[in-house]
């Protein structure tokens, strides 16, 4: 399985390229897994402080707050 996937990977290496360089000509954000609060929307824009806007010792609203986690850019400011 992980062979079939690394080989069918390099075959559409051309194709993906080309994708990420239209991703980035136009700029477009990442890809939304969730839709019910803002800040998991588009995990690559949300501020690290937009959960607690609410109160800054808010529980959390929305179940998926607690299954994404904060982006490796979010990780290195910390």
């Amino acid at each position: 399985m992980f062979v079939h996937a690394a080989a069918r990977r390099q075959a559409d290496a051309a194709h993906i390229a080309q994708l990420a360089a239209v991703v980035k000509k136009l700029e477009l954000t990442d890809l939304c897994l969730f839709t019910e609060a803002r800040y998991t929307r588009h995990l690559s824009q949300a501020d690290m402080y937009s959960a607690f806007q609410d109160h800054p010792v808010a529980l959390e609203h929305f179940p998926t707050g607690s299954l994404a986690g904060p982006t490796v850019r979010q990780r290195r400011l910390e």
